[in-house]
């Protein structure tokens, strides 16, 4: 079989090209990172297979090479195999290399690369998680600028009211009008113009995932959950997109970095924080709606209790163990197309 090996790069890409037949002897050229680059090599060489590593370019590179009907691997980053580690000399070449002899011994861990609109998705739903994390730098800009100048304002939301916004804005003063020893009205001024552009692009956003969500049968039915919302609905459509590429609800736990570190030698065994592998935005929405569910979903809040066993200190604990059973759950929902059934209660 005919292997080429591709270390891309944003500017120019390294390609290892040989056969397994004769693994000592392999070719290398450099290209640059472009469809027509990259067209023109495939053209040359006609490979069987072409392996890459999963990163920005992984998308279009991924639909180029199966347009062409060639086999695609996307190989997994987060593994160690994937890492150097302790090596003298790093190259695009050795790592073109490596990749290349990984996939001719069949050592590669794949990742999962999904249509362009899946993709395009996904995009959409960590860009609104950016402008939720850039709200939140600039409110705390806001309050910090409040303490600073010895100013009381009021906790939690109750101090992002219209009526509390409008008190700041009458503190606040073009930047260019007051004098040395006020410049922080001119600072609270850029702040609130701030907040004023991001949540607009927030209702923007908002008002586009909520017309996908509409039109997409598997987020309604995730919606069907007391405690999930269409945020985390969509998210976990997006996510998973073919469930059913998972082969059970097992993997679904270390799919989403949502199962502890392991480490085991002999009759030693300990478990450490989780992995963190996968996409954060879906963890950090699982953990936030298995709080909420704890309110209205019953299944929710016997899950937690019984991690939790009465200890606070495990409180942190029993919340991810919840948000992995509903990850599952969600998971066999779009994978049988049912929707929410209340489990039975455990005594």
């Amino acid at each position: 079989m005919k292997i080429l090996a591709l270390d891309l790069g944003n500017f120019k890409s390294v390609a290892c090209v040989g056969e397994t037949e004769n693994c000592s002897k392999v070719e290398y050229e450099t290209i640059v990172s472009s469809k027509e680059g990259l067209g023109k090599l495939l053209e040359k060489h006609r490979p069987e297979r072409v392996v890459i590593e999963i990163c920005p370019l992984a998308g279009w590179v991924s639909d180029l090479v199966r347009e062409m009907g060639i086999e695609m691997q996307v190989a997994s980053t987060n593994e160690p195999r994937s890492q150097w580690r302790h090596v003298k000399r790093k190259s695009d070449r050795r790592d073109a290399l490596k990749l290349w002899q990984r996939s001719a011994v069949g050592d590669l861990k794949q990742v999962h690369v999904p249509k362009p609109e899946i993709r395009q998705w996904r995009s959409l739903i960590n860009y609104r998680q950016q402008l939720v994390r850039r709200r939140t730098r600039i409110k705390n800009h806001v309050r910090a600028l409040m303490l600073r100048e010895n100013l009381s304002w009021a906790r939690g939301k109750s101090g992002w009211t219209q009526a509390a916004v409008a008190q700041l804005e009458q503190l606040a003063q073009s930047l260019a009008a007051v004098s040395m020893s006020e410049l922080w009205r001119g600072e609270l001024r850029l702040e609130l113009e701030a907040l004023k552009g991001v949540n607009g692009l927030l209702r923007e956003v908002d008002k586009k995932l909520d017309r996908l969500g509409k039109a997409n049968a598997g987020v309604q039915l995730l919606q069907s959950v007391a405690g999930v919302g269409p945020r985390l609905a969509e998210a976990l459509v997006a996510q998973f997109d073919e469930p059913r590429r998972l082969k059970n609800g097992k993997e679904v736990g270390p799919y989403l970095g949502l199962v502890p570190k392991q480490w085991q030698s002999g009759e030693t065994e300990r478990l450490g924080h989780i992995t963190r592998v996968g996409n954060r935005v879906i963890r950090a929405l699982l953990v936030e709606a298995s709080w909420a569910g704890l309110r209205y979903n019953p299944w929710i809040r016997e899950v937690y209790q019984r991690v939790k066993r009465g200890s606070k200190e495990r409180r942190k604990i029993a919340i991810v163990a919840v948000a992995r059973h509903l990850a599952v759950r969600c998971w066999a929902m779009l994978r049988d197309g049912t929707r929410w059934r209340e489990p039975t209660q455990t005594a």
